[in-house]
């Protein structure tokens, strides 16, 4: 007879990872569930550095599951934070078109926020100006459902949840090994012990697709780090902004642009720019870790997304060295910002699954095998959408024990 540890093991302490642990104790009372997080405290990586929007659904095309989860998890995670007085807000925010041939995409944003059942108005320039009197553009669309909230009082409240109901949340527990056999998953983590669970959840994030390979799946993409850098305006120029303002995306590259964001603390953030780190947790450019970079740098995938996108990324880089450069960037959505005006802010790191090809998974991915469940692909909106994704991995988890 083997003897478990645990029904289910969840390895990673983010939000996914807590959200998956809380929703599996909701789900099956009395399933004893084991979180290993290596650092720690929760929340020490992507949830706990990213720019705290709850985002509305608007960018997301209809039949994406990053659609589906972030449409019913914005309005679950704001009852979420009002019924655990967590701090948030619903501020609403506004897409800002600045040149001329940007109308058509925004037009096409309003339309997939129709399909979608998000409110939209859409503005014109002296409507602009009464939401943000500083920022400029030719048109807009206000997304009254967009909010902003603390992720990382998410994930501790989480935690909490998970372990009021009998989870084991247990921090610096990096894990090293894993087996599996026809009964069971043995874990063992760098202090040496031995844990064995019905069930395996990998949750680890920027370490996903490692951590899928130690338990002997091939997960088919590879996490390339991309660093977010930002930028937060002076206390005395806070005011330049009053809520959320975001560019008009464009469909050719893979991220959003830099945008304006004021947080729940009142302070306000301008960006990311997006550079590949040199590290997984490459949080500057001080920090390299050769082994790391040079599996980035003989992955198949990586040579073919810059081969392609090789003069935006060479913008971002400009961008990520120069502040004068970003600047210039900022003005476009904020013309009276001034180089001086920014201080540095600290940065995230997104976990980017790449594919061989050099496609970016561009949408949640799960992947499956016996006795395992891998949440390989989780970016932004993850952390809006996270007791939806939660509830999703738990009832893939459940399934297997």
């Amino acid at each position: 007879m083997v003897r478990y540890d645990a029904d289910v093991l969840v390895i990673g302490g983010g939000i996914i990872g807590l959200s998956t642990a809380y929703a599996i104790t909701r789900a099956a009372p009395g399933t004893r569930v084991v979180v290993l997080e290596k650092e720690g405290g929760p929340a020490r990586h992507q949830t706990g550095h990213n720019s705290g929007v709850i985002h509305s659904g608007i960018y997301y095309p209809p039949g994406s599951l990053k659609a589906a989860f972030a449409l019913q998890g914005s309005a679950e995670m704001v009852k979420f934070c009002a019924e655990h007085g967590i701090a948030h807000e619903v501020t609403g925010k506004l897409i800002v078109a600045t040149d001329r041939c940007e109308l058509p995409r925004l037009h096409a944003l309003a339309q997939r926020a129709r399909q979608h059942a998000i409110p939209v108005r859409e503005l014109g320039p002296a409507q602009i100006a009464a939401h943000e009197p500083r920022v400029r553009g030719r048109a807009a669309l206000h997304i009254g459902t967009t909010g902003i909230c603390d992720f990382g009082a998410v994930s501790a409240q989480l935690a909490q949840l998970a372990q009021d109901a009998g989870t084991s949340v247990r921090y610096g527990a990096r894990v090293k090994v894993i087996g599996r056999r026809a009964s069971a998953v043995a874990v063992r983590t760098a202090t040496g012990e031995v844990l064995r669970a019905r069930a395996l959840v990998n949750c680890a994030g920027l370490h996903s697709d490692r951590v899928a390979r130690l338990a002997g799946d091939d997960p088919g993409m590879r996490i390339i780090p991309f660093r977010g850098e930002y930028y937060e305006l002076r206390p005395a120029r806070a005011d330049l902004v009053r809520g959320l303002v975001y560019p008009v995306p464009d469909p050719a590259f893979p991220f959003l642009g830099v945008h304006l964001t004021r947080g729940i603390d009142g302070s306000v953030h301008i960006g990311p720019n997006a550079v590949p780190a040199l590290a997984r947790e490459g949080y500057d450019w001080l920090t390299v870790r050769p082994g790391e970079l040079a599996r980035t740098l003989a992955y198949p995938g990586s040579w073919q997304i810059a081969r392609r996108h090789w003069r935006y990324g060479m913008g971002e880089l400009h961008r990520s060295l120069s502040r004068h450069a970003f600047t210039r960037a900022v003005r476009r959505l904020l013309p009276d910002v001034t180089a001086d005006d920014l201080i540095p802010a600290p940065a995230g790191v997104r976990a980017q699954a790449l594919l061989p090809d050099g496609t970016l998974v561009d949408d949640f991915l799960f992947k499956e095998s016996p006795r395992m469940v891998h949440v390989l692909n989780a970016p932004s909106p993850a952390a809006t959408a996270s007791l939806a994704i939660g509830r999703e991995v738990a009832r893939r988890a459940l399934r297997h024990i």
